[in-house]
């Protein structure tokens, strides 16, 4: 299983980033998807979920209203459209597929 994330990058504050996680080595369908995130020195927590169908999703409370978790099944691929940024989002954001398989991140700065 490889889950490749992308999109990440140095943005400003009240701007948008897209991340991207590619995922293969699995039956996409059969997954609900999560996206992650890690500053140093603390836990990782979860940032939006996502079902299998793409029907039911979840957000943290701190990125309700800004940030939008999507999935398309025929492109294996999960996004999450971030806006209206601020430098409490700066992290390494992660992908997780199910509940056993992650990706390796990609760093999210924002900052003027």
């Amino acid at each position: 299983v490889q889950l490749v994330e992308s999109g990440g990058g140095l943005v400003q504050p009240g701007g948008s980033l897209r991340l991207s996680c590619v995922a293969s080595g699995l039956t996409f369908v059969s997954f609900g998807f999560s996206w992650y995130r890690q500053t140093p020195g603390k836990e990782r927590d979860v940032v939006a979920t996502i079902n299998w169908s793409g029907i039911s999703t979840y957000y943290a409370d701190s990125v309700k209203g800004r940030f939008t978790i999507s999935r398309d099944n025929a492109k294996n691929t999960v996004w999450l459209q971030m806006n209206n940024l601020t430098s409490e989002d700066t992290a390494v954001y992660y992908c997780l597929a199910g509940r056993d398989f992650w990706g390796q991140g990609t760093q999210v700065t924002v900052s003027s």
